[in-house]
């Protein structure tokens, strides 16, 4: 069945087709795409994945046609990129 495999740096975008078999997992499907090669800094121990926008186990199973997404890791606090919102004018 046909998947794809996605990771983007700001500077660099990757999105793979792959062929995986019936069953395959979320793991399967980005080691099939290679993507670790391109990308060696990619540490899926510690980052997250998902398919479709929603986070998903790499253990989980895929589905013909889903999308796998690998998760840049976050380096700021996204409520102080914010700013104060709650401001008392």
């Amino acid at each position: 069945m046909k998947v794809s495999v996605t990771y983007a740096l700001p500077e660099r975008q990757t999105w793979l087709e792959v062929d995986v078999p019936e069953q395959a997992t979320v793991r399967d499907a980005i080691e099939a795409s290679g993507i670790a090669r391109a990308f060696p800094g990619l540490d899926l121990s510690t980052q997250k994945v998902g398919v479709f926008g929603k986070t998903i186990a790499l253990e989980a199973r895929l589905e013909a046609g889903q999308r796998v997404e690998i998760y840049r890791p976050i380096t700021a606090d996204p409520m102080a990129l914010r700013g104060d919102t709650d401001n008392d004018e």
